[in-house]
């Protein structure tokens, strides 16, 4: 990340490229933990960051921290410059992009729908999702990698923290005794994100009882279900994995 961030500061101010960063980071925590409303909040303030960050790209200059943005004349003079004359990333997707961000931040926290869906959920998960592209656009541009480069590289910006998973020392104890050993080692695994885990880890981090059938649960989970990609000793979550551990909700603290 520490690459990352000084390539960016190579071509931004510094004071821009750590509002964002740290806007980034706070909303996806926010988000794993629970606080969806803050990390709409924080959506918001990375979207801030961010315009700042397309008008000194584009102008030289920026408008001050802590100074309101006009965000629907940075939006219009963006998409009013020559075909040609920034990546059309610039001009015309990264704000777009921004423009939703902001007008859920604004305009839909009170929202109810009526198909069963808690608004302040799929709202959130939109924002985090956006901030997520918006920040491997960025790294696109300014890193010089390609699309799927930057979005791995964004992944591995923030660990997942999640409530039902707690680190002791590199230990990984799960705070729900009531899992399955499928259900636990999925939570164990959205816990590690990219990096993944070994078998020995696992091995140490499931309850006893759930240890002389650890290699059956992985087998089901990687072929059967494809939850669960394995590379050699290492076993790491597929998109279905980390889709199924998010909609059961995997990673809250149970209620005592």
């Amino acid at each position: 990340m520490d690459d990352v961030r000084k390539n960016l500061e190579a071509h931004l101010p510094p004071v821009l490229v750590q509002e964002l960063f740290e806007a980034h980071a706070e909303a996806k925590r926010s988000f794993y933990l629970g606080g969806l409303r803050l990390a709409e909040v924080e959506g918001g303030r990375f979207c801030e960051a961010v315009f700042r960050t397309l008008e000194q790209a584009t102008t030289g200059s920026f408008t001050p921290l802590g100074r309101s943005l006009k965000t629907d004349k940075i939006i219009e003079r963006l998409a009013n410059l020559p075909n040609g004359s920034y990546p059309d990333a610039i001009r015309l997707h990264i704000p777009r992009a921004l423009r939703v961000v902001y007008d859920i931040r604004n305009n839909r926290d009170a929202a109810h729908l009526g198909d069963g869906i808690d608004p302040n959920l799929q709202d959130a998960t939109l924002v985090a999702t956006v901030l997520d592209w918006v920040l491997a656009e960025l790294v696109r541009l300014y890193h010089s990698v390609s699309a799927n480069e930057a979005q791995a590289i964004v992944e591995t910006i923030v660990t997942r923290k999640v409530p039902a998973v707690e680190e002791f020392d590199g230990f990984l104890k799960a705070l729900n005794p009531r899992l399955a050993a499928s259900d636990l080692v999925l939570l164990l695994l959205y816990q590690r994100g990219k990096e993944g885990a070994l078998l020995s880890e696992l091995d140490r981090w499931v309850r006893p009882s759930m240890r002389s059938n650890l290699r059956r649960t992985l087998r089901r989970l990687t072929h059967d279900q494809a939850y669960v990609h394995q590379d050699s000793e290492r076993y790491v979550l597929t998109r279905a994995g980390y889709n199924i551990v998010e909609k059961r909700r995997l990673y809250a603290v149970p209620e005592p």
